[in-house]
């Protein structure tokens, strides 16, 4: 039987004589990859020196030609701990009127579709698609049910969408988003939003790889695809797209999405350019408040992250390279390549990596036992190879910061060198499962699994949610017909002002004042059953806090302690509750009546 430490001794001996030829491998690959980074730069450098000079177009936020309708996609899955926060904060914030929200559900996802149902009940242009099918399926197949339900609809209100935008449930939509892709549909067949993960703490390095490649990739990548005249893939979500292009899927597939697809919405950028249809991505620009971009957490954990990226590879790269081939313009083939070369670049990073951190032990090691460091090379070619790539990699870094400072400030891109190691990790990892998930399906002629990423959504305290005005939501939500709000001599007031002249006037039920400021402030209105009150639960809260806030505490489930109250409650109310509980408070909205009830047992 072999010594362990003579194979191990044998196995340095081979990798020492083998390393001088590795080395130069690994350095011409790296090489041609690291130059191949900078073409997408170059291609916006280029157009910017052309532009410079002309009167570049002023963003415009108003609204051309009126508000085309757009119909809001949105596939769930196990999403009841996230859709309703999402659905009541983009409706609060969105500063556009003529939308309507499709909620795609399955049969036997009973939580998400209790609460999908109850917003539906709750707010006029949100509307509930049940698959008839349980799930989970593919996103795809999910988003094609969610068309056959737009269509229902339209036939029965004789309404007409123009634009269909994607969304997920995790997305904070911008303001603006909805205006910004209504005035580029006067031009463009497809409209692409700027994507962002939102800022998390400097230390989770998972969520900061996100944060460094998409800052890269949205502000030079997909520039760069329009300036090349290659296709504008969408990003999955904050795409909005023609509705006849949709049609025209439907009569030339039979379906819009193709459910085998991992990455359908890729695929439907291609297809787009391929028709012959304008497309754009909207340059990262600042709207009234911040960057007018759709932002959400991605993955924050390591092995949630090789899931989603396996899934990426496998439909981008793999998927596209078996149904796409290579056919195209110069410049669509050259962005094909770009999407598919992480095949061989990723796993060879990995390989990179550890053979970074094995060269520096190996390094410390001979100094500490004064012999010769195992993996030094005098070849100066070789040297002179290392030398031209290593000043490629750092360039390349440093434009990453750039880029990720100008999103996420200056501190956050000095991280950017430390977590290309975990990026190269990540993305090594997933395009070696990617490989072999392909390979097995082939092999067994099985079909290829969606991988679903886990959502999570922001805590209200860590979001701004950019409210209309009371006004504008009453208004444009059809509770009050506007005839009849201009003339309440009331007017001038504001929110929580308004609503009690209101409501005073009976111009108003409480029920739909209710509705009104739930709709304007993005938190959930409700009835409570007194009847399920517990006694201790009402003692959550000291009565003095009660009183001076007007509420009550009235249900404890997972860590939550829920509120109730009549009106909007302002920043106070949550600095001084979280002083008084270790439990996460969630504000409800009820009616005055429902309210004195409570009230009328503690």
């Amino acid at each position: 039987m072999a010594n362990p430490a003579d194979t191990l001794t044998d196995a340095v001996h081979t990798l020492t004589y083998a390393w001088p030829a590795i080395l130069r491998m690994l350095a011409n690959i790296l090489l041609l990859s690291g130059a191949d980074d900078f073409v997408p730069f170059l291609l916006c450098l280029r157009h910017w020196i052309k532009q410079r000079g002309s009167s570049a177009r002023p963003t415009v936020f108003g609204v051309p030609n009126g508000e085309r309708r757009i119909a809001i996609f949105v596939p769930c899955w196990k999403e009841s701990e996230v859709i309703g926060d999402m659905v009541r904060r983009n409706l609060a914030a969105i500063r556009y009127r003529n939308f309507d929200i499709f909620l795609g559900v399955y049969p036997n996802d009973t939580a998400t579709l209790q609460v999908a149902e109850d917003l539906a009940r709750a707010y006029r242009n949100v509307h509930v698609s049940v698959c008839p099918h349980p799930g989970p399926t593919s996103k795809a197949d999910c988003l094609n049910w969610i068309y056959c339900r737009t269509i229902r609809f339209e036939k029965e209100t004789a309404i007409h969408f123009d634009t269909v935008v994607l969304h997920d449930a995790e997305d904070l939509i911008h303001p603006e988003a909805f205006r910004t892709i209504n005035r580029e549909r006067v031009r463009h067949a497809m409209v692409q939003v700027p994507v962002l993960p939102l800022p998390t703490p400097f230390g989770e390095f998972t969520h900061g790889v996100y944060c460094d490649e998409f800052a890269e990739f949205q502000i030079i990548d997909m520039r760069a695809r329009g300036y090349s005249g290659s296709f504008t893939p969408s990003n999955g979500v904050g795409t909005g797209v023609a509705r006849h292009i949709l049609e025209q899927l439907g009569e030339e597939r039979g379906q819009i999405f193709d459910p085998a697809s991992l990455t359908e919405d890729y695929e439907i950028g291609v297809y787009i350019h391929r028709l012959g249809y304008s497309q754009i991505f909207v340059p990262l620009q600042l709207g009234s408040a911040d960057l007018v971009a759709t932002r959400e957490y991605f993955p924050r954990k390591w092995g949630s992250a090789v899931r989603q990226r396996t899934r990426w590879v496998t439909g981008i790269a793999l998927q596209g390279w078996e149904r796409d081939g290579w056919r195209g313009t110069l410049g669509v083939r050259y962005w094909f390549w770009r999407d598919r070369k992480g095949l061989l670049t990723n796993p060879l990073g990995l390989l990179t990596n550890l053979l970074f951190v094995a060269g520096a032990l190996d390094l410390a090691a001979s100094t500490l036992l004064h012999r010769s460091w195992q993996f030094g090379v005098d070849n100066p070619e070789i040297l002179r190879l290392c030398t031209i790539t290593a000043t490629l990699q750092s360039f390349r870094l440093l434009l990453r910061m750039c880029c990720v400072s100008r999103i996420y400030g200056l501190r956050y891109a000095l991280g950017v060198p430390i977590r290309s190691f975990t990026g190269n990790f990540i993305n090594g990892v997933a395009s070696l499962a990617a490989l072999r998930n392909f390979a097995l399906s082939k092999l067994y002629r099985r079909p290829l699994v969606w991988l679903k990423t886990e959502h999570s959504y922001p805590q209200r305290e860590s979001m701004s949610i950019p409210s209309r005005d009371l006004h504008e939501v009453l208004a444009g939500s059809g509770i009050i017909a506007e005839a009849r709000l201009a003339a309440v001599p009331g007017r001038k007031l504001v929110n929580n002002d308004l609503a009690d002249y209101l409501l005073t006037q009976q111009a108003l039920s409480e029920d739909e004042i209710c509705s009104a400021l739930s709709l304007q402030s993005g938190f959930p209105s409700t009835r409570v059953d007194i009847r399920a009150v517990k006694p201790r639960t009402l003692q959550s809260l000291p009565l003095k806090i009660q009183k001076q806030f007007n509420v009550v505490p009235f249900r404890v489930e997972n860590g939550r302690l829920l509120v109730a109250g009549t009106r909007v409650p302002d920043d106070a109310f949550f600095q001084q509750v979280r002083t008084l509980t270790r439990l996460s408070v969630e504000y409800q909205l009820v009616s005055k009546r429902n309210l004195e009830q409570l009230q009328a047992l503690v």
